[in-house]
């Protein structure tokens, strides 16, 4: 069975990412980019779909691990008695082909070492042929073709595993280099890992130096920042979810989806982390990668699409895997991608109307596709959709997707009013204090004084923190004040907040089916911050920091039972508002202030 979430830390090449396990086993590994498929897949399943562990022989190990300051390098040190030694793990970034190297330092006594590589492609289905060349192993099955260079010999060879046993002393080093392509291999000779490593170390180095945020918290803004980088596909600035597909929101749980791909919803906040920490390229590259991915009619806009910007995004079922913790099915592509949720255009419509408010220079194709999708959506604002949770059953009118309709048509108005574009202002007035109003006539209980998660309902939705984020209501309104209040009695335990209450009964006076949604959490703070509560929004930041595990890393969910991380991992909609509620909690002007007050019309 593979590690527990929090074992896990993360390397990556700005292509595609690896886990690493805290014992120095890489578990999980597309190649050669994130939705490709698994070279190592233990984590989905055990060590016959695929690994490559090396560490030290025998038991009671001691293991501290950290990344070498700001950087994706990772150091793994184990230590017992008088003997240490030290792993160290990266992926350079992408140059001709992609590569995970792993060094062994020798720190102290004479430790025995091991190294046992299982490739399997294709999620760990395909058995490769495995062939010696001199002191390089070649691994080949279809277009995979995985080339190990290896210091130590290896000393044992099956049909479909290596193996070497090696050991070092205080100061020696042993070098290994895992690297893909699809012809033959170039035949350079591996001059070792030493200067790879530390050129890795020192591009990360610089690339982190560049953050604004000079807080009492930048060593968790950097993490994220760093993980939100690792995130992103290089060639297209789209960065995914998550680097990993089919992490159960619960443990023994169906919900398990495929998070490889870029999510339309989360144009906006990622464009403001950007923007605010100062990386100004990316976030003008991510604004490319959108209108590249969305070009087309604006009723064909999808919920998420690949990171290369292709549409299909099929949802097999990859019945050889028994699942992380035994939860199935595991899936490889999202069929969420083909679900109407309205929310998008707003959240489209608000990431151009930020980029341009931040400068980043304009684009005549940006305020044509913001045409087109004010066009689509006077037409269809009053259809019900599948809401921001993805939802699966029935089609709603879901309070938060009417409540981004209007943030829609609020970026349209301020397009003309503060940027002189040209549209029909007056017209889209209309539409937004239409919204406005039905919104609030029914998507509101006054009986409770809170939003309702759809019209009709007496259900709560934590989506609807996010109202003050957009500026429909300012967050001291007594509605949204209320909403809060409701929030905090039905969704929310300590500093947990689910998304809303699931299936499946409750216990504890929790909701069963999943685990609290992080994101919900930063967003409750961002609320306690904007009604002038600082000191609590602050409390509540750091209670939800102290869930990053021993790297600084967060995934979708957490489950208060079991004390553990849930769904894909890292989660960038986790790491995304850690940073902007750090912004706001630095004082007036943060992120959220700044999204929701957009000027007088």
């Amino acid at each position: 069975m593979s590690a527990v979430l929090e074992d896990y830390a993360l390397i990556g090449d700005t292509h595609t990412a690896a886990l690493v396990s805290r014992d120095a086993s890489v578990d999980w590994l597309c190649l050669p980019r994130f939705d490709s498929g698994a070279c190592f897949a233990a984590l989905l399943g055990d060590h016959r779909h695929g690994y490559w562990s090396l560490r030290p022989r025998g038991e009671g190990w001691h293991v501290r691990r950290r990344y070498r300051g700001d950087s994706l390098v990772l150091e793994t040190t184990f230590s017992r008695g008088g003997e240490a030694v030290r792993v160290v793990d990266c992926m350079p970034v992408r140059g001709e082909r992609p590569e995970l190297v792993r060094r062994v330092e020798g720190v102290a006594g004479r430790v025995a070492m091991r190294c046992d590589l299982v490739p399997r492609p294709d999620y760990g289905s395909i058995t490769p042929w495995l062939r010696a060349d001199g002191r390089a192993w070649t691994m080949i099955a279809g277009p995979d073709r995985l080339t190990l260079d290896a210091g130590p010999p290896v000393t044992e060879s099956t049909e479909d595993t290596l193996a070497s046993e090696f050991a070092v002393g205080e100061g020696d080093v042993a070098d290994f280099r895992l690297s893909w392509r699809t012809g033959p291999d170039s035949g350079t000779a591996w001059q070792g890992a030493g200067a790879v490593i530390d050129d890795t170390e020192r591009w990360w180095r610089d690339w982190a130096a560049r953050c604004a945020y000079d807080g009492p918290y930048r060593d968790a803004v950097v993490r994220s920042l760093l993980t939100l980088k690792a995130l992103t596909y290089a060639p297209t600035g789209g960065t995914v979810a998550a680097p990993t597909t089919s992490l159960p929101e619960r443990l023994d749980g169906v919900r398990n989806w495929d998070y490889r791909f870029c999510w339309l919803r989360d144009a906006t906040f990622t464009l403001l982390a950007l923007l605010d920490a100062g990386y100004e390229r990316e976030a003008g590259e991510w604004r490319e990668w959108l209108l590249r991915a969305v070009a087309g009619r604006p009723e064909q806009m999808q919920v998420s699409y690949g990171i290369d910007g292709r549409r299909r995004l099929p949802e097999l079922e990859l019945d050889w895997l028994p699942g992380y913790a035994g939860a199935r099915p595991v899936r490889a592509g999202n069929a969420a991608a083909g679900q109407y949720q309205l929310d998008i255009y707003g959240e489209v419509m608000d990431a151009l109307h930020q980029a341009r408010a931040h400068g980043i220079p304009p684009d005549e194709d940006a305020w044509r596709l913001q045409r087109g999708l004010m066009d689509f959506l006077e037409g269809n604002w009053r259809d019900p959709d599948n809401g921001i949770w993805e939802m699966r059953g029935p089609r709603r009118q879901f309070t938060h997707s009417k409540v981004m309709a209007w943030a829609a048509a609020d970026r349209a108005v301020r397009a003309v009013t503060d940027f002189g574009l040209d549209g029909p202002a007056d017209r889209w007035r209309r539409l937004r204090e239409e919204i406005f109003d039905e919104v609030c006539a029914k998507g509101y209980d006054p009986g409770r004084n809170t939003f309702v998660q759809h019209y009709g309902s007496t259900s709560l939705d934590a989506a609807l923190l996010t109202i003050p984020n957009v500026g429909f209501l300012p967050a001291e309104d007594e509605r949204m004040r209320g909403t809060v209040a409701a929030v905090e009695k039905d969704l929310a335990a300590g500093p947990l907040v689910w998304r809303y209450r699931g299936g499946g009964g409750e216990s504890d006076g929790l909701p069963e089916g999943e685990g609290a949604f992080l994101a919900c959490s930063f967003w409750l703070a961002d609320n306690y911050i904007l009604q002038g509560e600082r000191d609590r929004g602050r409390e509540l930041f750091e209670r939800i920091l102290g869930l990053r595990n021993d790297v600084g890393l967060l995934s979708e969910e957490y489950d208060p039972h079991e004390r553990r991380l849930l769904g894909n991992f890292p989660q960038a909609l986790s790491h995304i508002p850690l940073i902007t509620t750090a912004f706001n909690l630095a004082g007036p002007g943060g992120p959220v202030q700044r999204r929701a007050v957009t000027g007088e019309d």
